[in-house]
């Protein structure tokens, strides 16, 4: 029987840093690398048929969708439980005569305007409700025209921007214009030379502290990085983008398949998969000195490299002993010991970002692939999904959560589509983020844990869309090429 207390319940607990996950085995030294086909697909898997479904999960997905559960469920993700603060952000005014202001205004405005939008914990008052006379400065505001209708509005985010000498100056406020008396919450200077780069940065910047002060004082992410595979330059590189898919860049050149972006805690390594002369293994780039670094090989097919909360130990999954298990080593590539010990691939580790005291995997120990959960030692392993095709588990920041790409109903006529999932660790109640939106895969939690960044087909080809964690704002980040398996940078 259902625990109705337990599906009214709204989690308040705010969802902190993220961790990553890749699934992918190659067979027979194929290049293609599509697990579906790859890593599960041996003789003692043909036969494997489709779990069928727990009957108190049928019940529970069918309440949710029937009373609207859904969504106050996962509202940790996004609105925090609690209702979003309405907010009037009339566009920066130019303070000065320079010719560069109009463009750097236009870039900093759109930039601003989006990682507001974006953040989901602010209802942005549309600009047509807005009175014609905006303030740039905080002696041009008059109070009534903001707090009583039409833009009722209970915060005021406004500024000024002008170039001088070549550098680009930007003031900024927050005004909580219910309060007369004492309406100032935030302000702020920003100066930096006149690029339309930095002219974006500032606004990221001041986003990021509206969005502090407005969100229960969790860091925003509108300085934050996506890491992903890109076939645009005519090979599988690592790239990398601006959390709302601007400033796309390659980062290596090796010519060949590059894989699984894995970025360090710190921000200064990311750990990869690579076909190299040798085979599939881990390579590491710095960041720092912008090209590949020495990493050692293991032997057989090495995959999905996944940092532990503390950067000082790497997961990863490897065939050097037969089948690909689980595996654990040092940052450096040390003390290599595995973990796992199934007769099925066990794939795809993910450290808990909260504790790093598990690791979630997938495993085709018992047919068709399966999301688990262990101590970080390899003790005390627990299957989390109960049926069909169940990939790419990513733990939320607060370790409260598993996302997953989980194709529900798998198998010869079956209509099942893969889509993003969210469970809760403790009950394995799950909710359906994702619907009717070609396949979609490799979640990955942001740094503040409101959003997630997954790749989909949707638009007819892989792409990287982001969304919100209760599956609302969906919206694309890439366009050209083929864009697959984001990574989300910890902070």
């Amino acid at each position: 029987m259902i625990n109705r207390d337990l599906l009214m319940r709204t989690y308040r607990s705010t969802i902190l840093p993220h961790t990553v996950s890749f699934h992918t085995l190659l067979r027979n030294g194929s290049n293609r690398m599509d697990h579906r086909r790859n890593a599960f697909s041996n003789s003692s898997l043909k036969g494997a048929r489709v779990l069928s479904a727990l009957s108190f999960l049928i019940l529970f997905s069918s309440l949710l969708s029937s009373i609207g559960f859904a969504q106050d469920w996962v509202r940790t993700g996004s609105g925090l439980g609690v209702e979003k603060v309405r907010l009037a952000v009339p566009d920066f005014k130019a303070s000065g005569a320079d010719p560069q202001n109009a463009a750097l205004l236009k870039t900093f405005n759109d930039t601003f305007w989006n990682d507001l939008d974006n953040s989901g914990v602010v209802e942005l008052v549309s600009k047509s409700f807005y009175p014609l006379q905006v303030p740039s400065h905080t002696t041009e505001i008059t109070f009534p025209a903001w707090n009583a209708p039409p833009p009722n509005a209970a915060m005021l985010a406004f500024g000024n921007l002008g170039v001088a000498g070549g550098k680009v100056t930007v003031q900024g406020w927050l005004y909580d214009v219910k309060n007369t008396a004492s309406p100032q919450v935030l302000g702020k200077q920003y100066a930096d030379v006149a690029t339309d780069e930095a002219a974006r940065v500032i606004a990221h910047k001041f986003a990021d502290e509206i969005i502090f002060r407005l969100g229960g004082g969790i860091p925003g992410i509108a300085e934050s990085k996506i890491y992903f595979v890109s076939d645009r330059s005519g090979r599988k590189e690592i790239w990398v983008m601006d959390y709302d898919g601007s400033n796309q860049r390659q980062l290596t050149h090796l010519g060949s398949i590059s894989l699984s972006p894995r970025i360090s805690p710190d921000g200064t390594r990311l750990a990869f998969s690579s076909l190299t002369k040798s085979g599939w293994d881990i390579l590491m780039y710095s960041m720092e000195l912008n090209r590949v670094v020495s990493f050692p090989r293991f032997g057989g097919t090495n995959l999905a490299p996944a940092w532990s909360p503390d950067g000082t130990k790497l997961a990863l999954s490897s065939s050097r002993g037969g089948n690909s298990q689980i595996y654990e080593c040092d940052a450096s590539g040390g003390n290599l010991h595995r973990m796992t010990n199934a007769k099925g691939p066990d794939v795809s580790p993910v450290w808990n970002r909260k504790t790093g005291a598990q690791i979630a995997f997938v495993s085709g120990s018992t047919g068709l692939p399966q999301v688990y959960t262990m101590e970080a030692d390899g003790t005390n392993q627990q299957r989390m999904t109960d049926q069909g095709y169940a990939v790419s588990p990513n733990w939320s920041p607060n370790g409260q959560f598993l996302t997953l790409a989980w194709i529900r109903k798998y198998g010869p006529g079956e209509p099942g589509s893969s889509d993003i999932y969210l469970m809760d660790i403790a009950s394995k109640q799950w909710v359906q983020l994702t619907h009717d939106g070609g396949r979609n895969d490799f979640p990955s939690w942001s740094p503040d844990g409101r959003h997630i960044v997954f790749q989909s087909a949707r638009s007819g080809k892989e792409e990287i869309w982001m969304m919100l964690a209760d599956g609302t704002k969906l919206h694309q980040l890439t366009f050209t090429g083929r864009n697959s398996q984001p990574n989300w940078s910890w902070k």
